[in-house]
């Protein structure tokens, strides 16, 4: 098994089976305890009586592997050495002039010249940090990590992608025990399948009760070649073995109506037609054959879309309805948009929803009914996250016209019927106790293209500054890639309108209660940069929000470097302890995104919380690569993720305890506890396999 994923997943690890005869002495096990404490973790009670059980052999091998993974996680592992070593107290002593010429000396040298500064003592960490509490885990929860990622009805993070690689590379053919029942996300079913034909002789079956419809095959083609499972950019598929095509053709064959389905992504499909040949298997597969040729010769073929669009087209919603029935979940996708068409059809639209909602998956009937009930309250943008593998928004003024507040509130109740109903044949909760603090987290409807980081959040989730914080400090390291490498590290900052009022980065080290800790332009051994805000300061001049901003100056995408990462940390005295000190980081990311652009995360001032947005921007080719070069789309993704009103797991959590239990007041009194202190919003794989059913 492996601790690193179990740890970065469920805050436990597994020990391997005593050996000891006699309980190891006190010592061993406080030496321990108190160099992980330095990274911000410690053991439960029932951990370290299963510690005390091992030989010292035993433990110092738990120890050694540990130590590394918790470095690994806290980004401890790499040097951290800023320009001024005696950082902030450095910087915000130095006058404007010196650290002008500092800065210009560093550019006009290439990034050879550092100023040359005698590192001070620094004093011990003063900071009252609460550490994380690290459990025993079990082989059994363990394995039944790979169920719960497989079995998310929500697509796959980078990061889940890659610990179901390492599932599979660990247990080879053995992994068909551990796969679930179902797996309701067919991006996931593609990924699974090609993981299957690449490590196991097991995987017909699998393909042969999952792979169903033309876009099945089309992503099981594109995993094999290792293109965007979302379909959202064109894949350049490999050559394919004999075997492979056969399959391929096989599983087209037997639809029902192959050339219906391929026409759906017809470019796709003459291009891996060119891979198949399908031709030299016209004889086997003869409908297959048919279909490429009518995709090559444009020949019209009459489908479900096309006859929807033109019904809507001719303003005809009834036409449009009699096919959008036979598809639930297209027609829950386009409600908005039959029910603005014709006002007098509104109550046959609704009629047709409420009759075929329970055909609609958990993921969209949460998805209609949070739009909904959020429609008529929206921002003055809208603004739409495209799928794909890169975080991305675009944003539109709100110009939709209002539907009346009877006909949104109806929708909710559908969906909410819809769910409630489903969620009743699931097993009983008994009684319980849902957070109110969940409201504060979103639901993971989808994870695609969300960073690797030390805690998985959803976009739009607000989460509580530590108590005691007095000053937000940002941190990055980055590497060069093939040549030389300038990452910037930015906090903009804006009032409660989004005005912007100012800004610290490399051209403005210092200001509004914050510091820059010096600009590096070349990491050949790899390069920190810092930026404390205080944010008692910063109130003061009236901020309501700073965002952090990384721009790759010298343009290379952050997909190209060997290493980066970014996060923050929370800091009571900033003096003391290191400049980068583990234990009060609190979020950190991997950038690894083909984009030069990324915002991890927005700090709003007043009400002392993180917006998690891990999104990216385009570089504008027009200006230099800093944030005022791109300060309107800085500002958009802002507003886009200040006022993102989307369905919350306190509301899906709820709907849950209704309908398989009772709800009751305290945790006290719940057989069933549904807590921001238990982790539960950061098991993206918990809530999206067992709740969004």
């Amino acid at each position: 098994m492996n601790n690193a994923l179990y740890l970065r997943r469920r805050n436990k690890i597994c020990l391997p089976a005593p050996e000891g005869t006699t309980p190891l002495p006190d010592q061993y096990l406080a030496s321990l305890l108190k160099n992980i404490e330095g990274l911000g973790f410690t053991f439960s009670r029932v951990l370290i009586e299963a510690c005390q059980r091992l030989t010292l052999e035993q433990l110092s091998l738990v120890y050694v592997r540990l130590v590394s993974d918790l470095q690994e996680a806290v980004g401890d592992k790499r040097p951290h050495k800023p320009m001024y070593p005696n950082f902030p107290t450095q910087v915000m002593e130095m006058s404007r002039r010196q650290l002008y010429l500092n800065a210009i000396l560093h550019y006009v040298t290439s990034g050879r010249h550092i100023p040359v500064t005698e590192a001070k003592e620094r004093l011990p960490i003063l900071d009252n940090v609460n550490l994380k509490v690290i459990e025993l885990g079990t082989l059994e929860e363990f394995e039944g990590l790979l169920a719960q990622i497989v079995g998310s009805n929500t697509s796959l993070s980078v990061q889940d992608r890659e610990d179901v690689v390492l599932f599979f590379e660990t247990y080879g053919s053995g992994i068909v025990r551990l796969l679930p029942e179902a797996i309701p996300q067919k991006e996931t079913v593609a990924f699974v399948a090609s993981l299957l034909m690449k490590h196991t002789e097991n995987s017909t079956e699998f393909i042969a009760r999952f792979c169903r419809t033309g876009t099945d095959i089309l992503r099981l083609a594109v995993a094999l070649s290792d293109g965007d499972l979302s379909l959202a950019t064109a894949t350049r598929f490999r050559s394919f073995s004999r075997s492979e095509r056969g399959l391929l053709l096989a599983l087209l064959e037997r639809l029902a109506n192959p050339v219906e389905e391929m026409l759906r992504w017809k470019g796709r499909w003459i291009r891996l037609g060119e891979r198949l040949h399908p031709g030299e298997y016209a004889k086997r597969y003869p409908r297959v054959a048919e279909a490429f040729r009518l995709l090559r010769n444009d020949v019209p073929v009459p489908t479900f879309n096309s006859q929807v669009e033109k019904a809507l087209v001719a303003l005809d919603v009834i036409e449009a309805m009699r096919s959008l029935v036979t598809r639930p979940g297209e027609l829950a996708r386009r409600l908005d948009f039959l029910l603005r068409l014709d006002v007098a059809t509104q109550e046959s639209v609704l009629t047709s929803f409420a009759e075929t909602a329970k055909s609609v998956s958990t993921p969209v009937l949460l998805q209609v009914m949070g739009h909904f009930r959020y429609r008529n309250a929206l921002a003055p943008i809208r603004v739409f996250f495209p799928k794909g593998n890169l975080a991305k928004a675009f944003a539109t003024a709100n110009k939709l016209p209002n539907l009346s507040e009877a006909l949104c509130l109806r929708l909710v109740g559908i969906c909410e019927a819809a769910l409630l109903e489903r969620f009743r044949l699931l097993p009983s909760l008994g009684k319980v106790y849902v957070d109110p603090e969940l409201v504060r987290y979103l639901v993971p409807f989808s994870q695609r293209s969300a960073s690797k980081s030390f805690r998985t959040l959803v976009r739009g989730s607000r989460v509580p500054l530590p108590k005691a914080t007095n000053v937000l400090r940002f941190f990055i390291w980055w590497k060069n890639g093939r040549e030389q490498t300038d990452i910037d590290l930015s906090a903009t900052m804006f009032d409660a309108n989004f005005d912007y009022k100012d800004i610290i980065s490399f051209y403005n080290l210092k200001g509004y209660g914050g510091c820059h800790s010096g600009d590096i332009m070349d990491a050949p051994k790899g390069a920190s940069e810092f930026i404390d805000v205080t944010l008692q300061k910063v109130k003061e001049q009236k901020v309501r929000f700073i965002v952090m901003t990384l721009n790759s100056f010298s343009q290379q995408p952050f997909s190209e470097l060997p290493e980066c990462f970014a996060g923050w940390m929370a800091r009571q005295k900033p003096e003391s302890g290191e400049i980068y000190e583990p234990k009060t980081v609190q979020d950190r990311l991997d950038l690894t995104a083909n984009t030069q652009i990324a915002i991890p995360l927005i700090i709003d001032v007043v009400s002392e919380e993180v917006i998690w947005c891990d999104m990216a921007l385009k570089r504008n080719p027009r200006w230099s690569n800093h944030v005022h070069g791109n300060l309107k789309g800085v500002n958009l993704t802002l507003q886009a993720l200040v006022d993102l009103k989307k369905t919350n797991l306190h509301e899906l959590l709820s709907l849950h305890a209704v309908a398989r239990g009772e709800k009751v007041a305290s945790p006290e009194l719940a057989e069933t506890v549904f807590s921001v202190k238990s982790g539960l919003p950061f098991r993206h794989e918990e809530i999206a396999s067992g709740y969004l059913v």
